[in-house]
């Protein structure tokens, strides 16, 4: 007996907007031309990166602060060029991470109801890019440890608390890197560069672990993510400019495990990973849908849930982690 229809508790999962008077109102979101997420969400505030003039600023409201944002509402901001990527500590409600044009990465400490004044005066300032720096992501595991990447081509991991550099990983790229995700516990990185090369990295042998050229044939910007069992995620374009999605095993990158072509937009396919549910939400720069999939270990390995569709094209996307989330709305992501 073949089912023709395969089991999944996901067949059902919906997206649906949140109300207009649930959304916020008003808020100037960064022109910069750069293919990252422009806000980040915890279970406590949102951050969005925005519009200012003479250097960079972002906006930290409380997640209840729905509504109209008054021009005048406090800002974060103590860089002198735009900020370019954000990152909430996993470990920390208030606690983010900034990484900015003017070659530094700031880490702040958001109060905690929010901000009633601007706050200029980070905890600390790590410098050490020779570039912008257009990545920041912490460590999923170890407090206080936070990787940055700019436009030096250079990886920096830093211990936050005394502001120092742990490990620089400076001569492993030879074009700009598009994205860097940790895996799991922390232990191994891949990145995604301009090279058109997907590579895995043990930061602490300072080493390639594995890599693979051409992981996509088009020239357009690619993104790779680690999944829980360590299998790596990649999205890009083919030659033919069409976008694809596609599923590798480190440990052999010849081939990949799946491969699946899309469509021929050419928004930047930004992934936003569940490990609890193996669901990946794919969201495109300029697109006004969210597609979702669902990775198992049966062939095709990647399998279409649902698309969800709204009337405006999207510029940005966070990723609620899941304690932010309503358990008792059968809620699985925001």
């Amino acid at each position: 007996m073949r089912r023709v229809v395969r089991q999944s508790k996901f067949r059902h999962v919906f997206g649906q907007a949140v109300k207009n008077d649930q959304c916020y109102d008003d808020i100037r979101v960064s022109r910069v031309t750069w293919d990252s997420s422009f806000c980040a969400v915890n279970p406590r505030f949102v951050a969005i990166i925005i519009e200012a003039s003479g250097g960079g600023a972002f906006l930290v409201l409380p997640l209840h602060k729905t509504g109209r944002i008054d021009k005048s509402y406090p800002t974060v901001c103590g860089h002198t060029g735009p900020v370019l990527d954000i990152d909430w500590c996993p470990h920390n409600d208030q606690v983010i991470a900034s990484g900015s044009e003017d070659c530094t990465v700031m880490v702040w400490q958001i109060p905690e109801n929010g901000l009633t004044l601007s706050l200029t005066e980070p905890v600390v300032i790590l410098e050490g890019h020779s570039k912008r720096v257009g990545i920041v992501a912490w460590h999923p595991t170890a407090r206080n440890v936070l990787l940055s990447a700019g436009c030096d081509n250079a990886i920096i991991i830093w211990n936050v608390g005394t502001g120092e550099a742990l490990i620089n990983l400076d001569d492993m790229h030879s074009d700009m890197i598009y994205n860097v995700s940790w895996n799991r516990n922390g232990s191994l990185i891949c990145t995604a560069s301009k090279d058109k090369k997907v590579r895995v990295i043990d930061p602490r042998k300072q080493e390639i672990v594995a890599e693979k050229e051409k992981a996509h044939e088009g020239a357009r910007p690619m993104r790779a993510i680690f999944l829980a069992d360590g299998n790596v995620f990649t999205t890009g374009f083919s030659r033919m400019s069409e976008r694809q999605l596609a599923l590798w095993n480190p440990k052999n990158m010849q081939e990949p495990i799946a491969l699946h072509e899309m469509d021929t937009s050419n928004g930047v396919l930004l992934p936003f990973y569940d490990p609890d549910t193996s669901i990946i939400y794919l969201c495109g720069k300029g697109d006004s849908s969210i597609r979702y999939f669902e990775i198992t270990d049966e062939s095709p390995y990647v399998h279409y849930l649902n698309t969800f569709s709204s009337k405006e094209p999207q510029r940005g996307m966070g990723y609620m982690p899941k304690r932010g989330l309503d358990v008792n709305k059968c809620e699985i992501a925001r």
